[in-house]
Parts: structure tokens; C-alpha cells; sequence
């Protein structure tokens, strides 16, 4: 009898996966791969970043100061006033204050003062050298004065005339208080620097009104 051979059984635990027909089933769309978001440009009514200021254009802060000018500056002030001279003191009596000025002079040079900066005047009798150049006429006396090349000697009468220089010198050489109360002052508005005074400490302080 011949064999008939035996169809293959297929048990249940062994299936594999069933496939569905065609016209049942449909494929699954494959879903994208989450991956970075592509950069959408922002709506109008939404604030988005701020595009950074051209290199070229001011900011607005700045244009909008104008610089400051030198005439709203509080710098421009007025002049200060002149500084007053220094005062100095030389105690001497009437007869020897012609020659403590003459010291006074000598130690001025000696300092480094120029000659033409200095300023001599006399309360009482003049100094021999004004006495000798007057004798030659008051122009010849006077252009001496303007030339400003050397020590001028003058008294207290003629000292309206002066010129003021750095440093002033008065000879206290008489007792006259009307000669010292003219000389004095204006013997201080003519010194630039330095004003010395040899004479009687009492009187020169009396007259200018403060304790030197």
C-alpha cells in the first residue's frame, strides 16, 4: 500500500505573525523623528529680539545732548582780584631809615631782584641820587623812570607820578605824619609783590591800619 505522506501540522503556539490581506489592513505612517525645531519668524504682534544698532548710527542718548559749550560752562568766572603785597617791617628811627632802606635794596639784588623792579620812595628829604638827577630837569629825571632799567628814588611828593613795580621801598626818613599818611598808601597800591617799610613800627602801623 503506498504512503501517503502526511501534511505538516501547524500548532497554535507556533504561529507566526499574521499578516492581514491587503484589502483589510492598511499601513501604519511612519511617524517623523522629533528632532530641532526650525526657527519661525516671529509674528508681528509678538515682541521679538531686538536687531543690534548699526555701527554707523548714534544712539539716541548721545545725539540728543549737545556738547557742552564754553559759555554755559561754569568755569568762566570772573578775574580774581589781585593778591595783596606782602608787607614788611623794618624798625628804624627817622635819621637811619633812609639807610635801612638802602640795605633793604642791596638784599633785594642780592635775592635776584632786577634793578628796574624796584621802587624807592622818601617821607622826608630826598635820596642823593633823585637830588642829583632832578638837577639835570625833571624830563631827563622822569625818562629814567619809564626806561625801568634800574632802581628809581623819588619822595613822597612826586610818587603820584610812579609807576608801580614789584617791590616798593619807603624810607620813613621824617617825622611829618601828613608826609607818612600820603606815602604810605599809595606806596601800597603801587607794590605789585613786596612793600617794605623802614620806619617807626607805631606810626607805620597807625597809618595802615593793620598790625604788621
Amino acid at each position: 500500500m503506498p504512503l501517503i505522506p502526511e501534511e505538516p501540522q501547524i500548532h497554535e503556539s507556533a504561529q507566526g505573525p499574521r499578516v492581514a490581506p491587503a484589502s483589510s489592513r492598511t499601513a501604519p505612517t511612519p511617524r517623523p523623528v522629533p528632532g530641532p525645531r526650525p526657527v519661525t519668524p516671529s509674528r508681528s504682534g509678538r515682541p521679538g529680539p531686538r536687531p543690534a544698532p548699526s555701527a554707523q548710527r548714534t544712539p539716541r542718548d548721545v545725539a540728543a545732548k549737545p556738547a557742552p559749550s564754553a559759555q554755559a560752562a561754569p568755569a568762566q568766572a570772573a578775574p580774581a582780584a589781585a593778591a595783596a603785597p606782602q608787607i614788611q617791617l623794618i624798625p628804624a628811627s627817622a635819621e637811619g631809615a633812609l639807610d635801612a632802606a638802602e640795605e633793604a635794596v642791596d638784599l633785594l639784588l642780592d635775592a635776584g631782584r632786577a634793578p628796574g623792579e624796584v621802587l624807592v620812595i622818601t617821607t622826608g628829604d630826598p635820596h642823593p641820587w633823585a637830588t642829583h638827577e632832578l638837577s639835570f630837569g625833571e624830563a631827563s629825571y622822569w625818562a629814567q623812570h619809564d626806561a625801568g632799567d634800574d632802581v628809581f628814588y623819588t619822595d613822597a611828593a612826586l610818587t603820584s607820578r610812579a609807576a608801580s613795580r614789584p617791590v616798593v621801598v619807603v624810607a620813613v626818613n621824617s617825622d611829618s605824619e601828613s608826609g607818612v599818611a600820603t606815602a604810605l598808601p599809595l606806596a601800597h597800591t603801587l607794590a605789585g609783590a613786596l612793600l617794605i617799610v623802614c620806619g617807626d613800627p607805631q606810626q607805620i602801623n597807625s597809618v595802615l591800619g593793620a598790625g604788621v
